[in-house]
């Protein structure tokens, strides 16, 4: 039959019509959860505590857990990396706190601090002598900088200044306590002009044959204009600003500052600054710079490197030239760095990988060589007396890392090895050096003698026991001074006296909240005896805050630690969580949430991590929610991918975590908990990725819920979480373990979910949108949501509420009220 073509297009137009009314139909407003998880979602917020360099003063900062979906609205420009906002030139979203109070140590008395109407402050830092604190407010039009009196309270603006927080440290004391080193909007800075309607130019990008490995990064310049943007906004002008008097001094011209770190002294800078030509494939941290040592007249005093384009890193790799500069901490003004010998490229074999060199100021001398490391240099770390430095590197095959300790002041002799372990050994983790703030503004570690102190988790097939010991750098022997209970999670903060006789720990319980108390021990030097004695010699302890329980509803919340095997003998573990008023013997609706990790060897793969007495809240989107809705939950249900062979050790991903998945599901069944036939999996990133692939590869579950993940390893060619093989060196591998090629497999249903403004690496929201379209053009059953102006992580108060709102009721509908399943 012939149709005219007017009726054709009433007919075509009708139902277009037709088709936008059903899909606006379909999308619904921002919903929220059930009231059980709005209750807690509500609950009171908890301060932050900052303890101040004297450890006389606790700050308490209360922030806002969950700001409005107003606050990501505000502008936001992506550029090279970074999210700025244009009407504050700071960052677009950080945290922040609307409280803030000082509690005494030593007797517990409060003093509030009144801020200004509306105010939108960062945690506040400290001067190195506690006197004083200093933050940043946050208006619609501006970052202010505001510094206080820790002994009364009061709080002043430094007028006339206006703070750029865009790149680098917006602010920094320096050692006289008095004057604060900031970086500015410059002054009389004029608009920039608005974005050309009519393009200037092409965009061209070219590559003359050498390689150049490309992550997969987000937000980055695409044009000349982002160059501009980019320039204007993260360019200050660094000025000395006296908190007393408010006199501002700036220091040489305005550029784009990566580092600004004062010397030791107070009388010079350590500075790095940008310079185009800026990258569209790059983020900033990789642009051409400049580093320099300035005085305080802005005069550049020693020029440390001309770093170019870091575009030919190669993956896994650091740049050539000068890195890792900082200030020796017990020095007057000398400059530390480290120089790859192995052009950055890990797969060269080269008997030394980097070297750390030190110039003390005027440098005018060669620098001297403290040391070369075997593998990658990956930290350093001085005591704040004597010459003793800890240099640490790491061996990327064998994950190992290797702690040595080296005299600054006579590098000739020879480095002794402290440590040498597996970084993934928890179990053998040895702590690290507890530091503190100097008086010249500067971190170092606590040396009493010839001892140091070292706290750390205590991970043990019992859970994390924390624990404080004391090391003697000259034998090197180890003996504790504290180690948590096993009824409650305590560790150690802070030091109180340099004997270890007396320090600050944080504890909590299942049942009662994180509180913060003096724990006084009867333990000397002289009298302490070795770790294995398993004796804890602490003889008091007092409290010094008394936060509140603020979610009593959570108590009822029963967990424990569940430990098994799967079949290769691989041991697996995950935390056991059951609902409150949980019945012995009723089996429940399950979910198991898991983000998988990969393992050198089957021993480290099976040692246990947490602790089953901490207190137990449930924040943000958590899994943990469900527990609220009749669920027993599976948290942090471990997905070993185990292979000696770091190059290979994803070729057997699909198969690991198949198996990881069903030997928890089966030993949930086994304690009588788990309705086998009702049983859903989630994750999010890594944990999304994997959920995809359960579904795909195995018939365990009646549905999933993957967040903010990617599906199409195609699309990340150059790697993906520790695979280091790249597309074309491995295709079989990107292709089987890519869950986007296997959607016509996933019966299950499954809920993706999104945010729009994902700033991952790798985690683009095309590769949700694009999994929704192969699983809905297969035939399967999907359901995707994205979130509005969302991140990686999920902020808003309504994106949070609606995501549990979604993930509960995508459970309740294809998990807990799932018919039984057909044979």
């Amino acid at each position: 039959m012939k149709i005219s073509q007017s009726r054709f297009t009433r007919f075509t137009s009708f139902a277009l019509l037709l088709l936008l009314a059903n899909f606006v139909a379909a999308q619904e407003a921002y919903k929220k959860p059930p009231k059980e998880v709005l209750d807690v979602l509500n609950a009171p917020v908890t301060p932050q505590v900052s303890i101040s360099p004297s450890r006389g003063v606790l700050l308490l900062a209360t922030g806002v857990r969950y700001p409005p979906i107003s606050d990501l609205a505000q502008p936001m420009l992506r550029l090279a990396g970074l999210r700025i906002n244009p009407n504050t030139n700071g960052p677009h979203r950080s945290p922040y706190y609307v409280a803030l109070a000082l509690k005494r140590v030593a007797d517990g008395a409060d003093t509030h601090v009144a801020l200004p109407a509306g105010a939108h402050i960062d945690l506040p830092q400290w001067s190195p002598d506690s006197k004083h604190f200093a933050f940043l407010n946050t208006t619609s039009t501006g970052i202010e900088l505001w510094v206080g009196d820790s002994t009364t309270g009061q709080i002043k603006q430094l007028k006339g200044v206006r703070i750029n927080a865009v790149y680098g440290a917006p602010y920094q004391w320096l050692p006289d306590n008095r004057t604060l080193l900031v970086q500015l909007v410059p002054l009389n800075r004029p608009k920039i002009a608005a974005a050309p309607n009519v393009p200037r130019e092409p965009v061209i990008q070219e590559s003359t044959g050498k390689a150049g490995p490309l992550p997969t990064f987000e937000d980055l310049l695409k044009n000349p204009y982002d160059e501009d943007q980019f320039e204007y906004y993260a360019t200050s002008q660094l000025a000395l600003l006296d908190s007393t008097t408010g006199k501002v001094t700036n220091l040489g011209q305005p550029a784009i500052f990566e580092t600004v770190d004062p010397a030791p002294n107070g009388q010079l800078v350590l500075t790095a600054a940008l310079h185009r030509p800026f990258s569209y494939l790059f983020t900033a941290d990789s642009f051409p710079k400049e580093v320099q040592v300035w005085d305080l007249k802005g005069q550049v005093v020693s020029k440390l490197a001309s770093l170019p384009l870091a575009d030919q890193v190669p993956i896994g790799g650091v740049p050539e030239g000068a890195r890792e500069y900082t200030w020796r901490p017990t020095a007057p003004a000398t400059l530390i760095w480290v120089v790859a010998l192995d052009k950055g490229n890990p797969k060269l074999k080269v008997p030394h990988r980097d070297r750390v060199l030190m110039d003390p100021f005027p440098f005018k001398d060669p620098p001297v060589e403290l040391m070369q490391t075997e593998q990658r240099f990956s930290d350093i770390e001085w005591t704040e007396h004597d010459d003793n430095v800890f240099i640490t590197d790491y061996d990327r095959d064998t994950r190992k890392v290797h702690t040595m300790l080296v005299h600054a002041d006579n590098p000739g002799e020879q480095p002794r090895t402290i440590w040498h372990r597996n970084v993934q050994d928890r179990y053998n983790d040895p702590g690290s050096p507890m530091t503190r703030l100097l008086p010249n503004d500067k971190r170092a570690i606590v040396q009493n003698g010839d001892s140091i102190y070292l706290s750390g988790a205590g991970a043990s097939p019992e859970g994390d026991l924390p624990f404080l010991d004391a090391m003697n750098l000259k034998s090197l022997q180890t003996v504790r001074l504290f180690r948590s209970g096993k009824r409650e999670y305590e560790a150690p903060i802070a030091l109180l006296k340099d004997e270890g006789t007396q320090f600050i720990t944080r504890r909590e319980s299942p049942s009662d909240p994180p509180n913060y108390f003096i724990r006084t021990t009867t333990v000397t030097v002289q009298n302490m005896q070795a770790p294995s004695s398993g004796m804890n010699y602490v003889s008091s302890s007092k409290p010094i805050t008394n936060f509140s329980d603020p979610t009593p509803q959570l108590r009822g919340i029963t967990k424990r630690l569940v430990t098994y095997q799967r079949k290769d003998g691989v041991t697996c573990s995950f935390t056991l969580y059951l609902p409150p008023n949980y019945k012995e013997g009723m089996r429940l609706p399950t979910v198991v949430w898991a983000y998988p990790l990969e393992f050198s060897d089957a021993a480290t793969a099976g040692q246990v991590s947490g602790s089953t007495q901490r207190y137990t809240t449930i924040l943000g989107a958590s899994e943990l929610f469900f527990l609220l809705e009749g669920y027993a939950v599976l948290d942090n249900t471990t997905m070993p991918v185990v292979g000696s062979d770091p190059e290979k050790v994803n070729d057997t991903y699909i198969e690991q975590i198949v198996m990881s998945a069903q030997a928890a599901i089966d030993k949930a069944v086994e304690l009588g908990v788990t309705d086998r036939d009702r049983v859903g999996v989630g994750g999010h990133s890594y944990g999304a990725f994997m959920t995809a692939n359960l579904l795909a590869h195995s018939n365990s579950f009646r549905a999933g819920v993957a967040r903010s993940g990617a599906y199409n390893r195609t699309l990340t060619p150059f790697g993906f979480q520790s695979e280091r093989r790249i597309l074309w060196e491995a295709p079989e591998l990107y292709l089987k373990v890519s869950p986007f090629l296997y959607a016509d497999k996933i019966k299950a249903p499954i809920l993706l979910i999104h945010g729009e403004a994902d700033n991952n690496t790798g985690t683009f929201p095309i590769q949700s949108e694009r999994m929704y379209a192969a699983i809905r053009g297969t035939g399967g059953t999907v359901r995707l949501v994205i979130l509005p102006l969302e991140a990686h992580g999920y902020a808003a108060r309504e994106s949070i509420e609606h995501t549990l709102y979604e993930m509960i009721s995508w459970f309740d509908r294809y998990v807990k009220n799932a018919p039984p399943r057909v044979p």
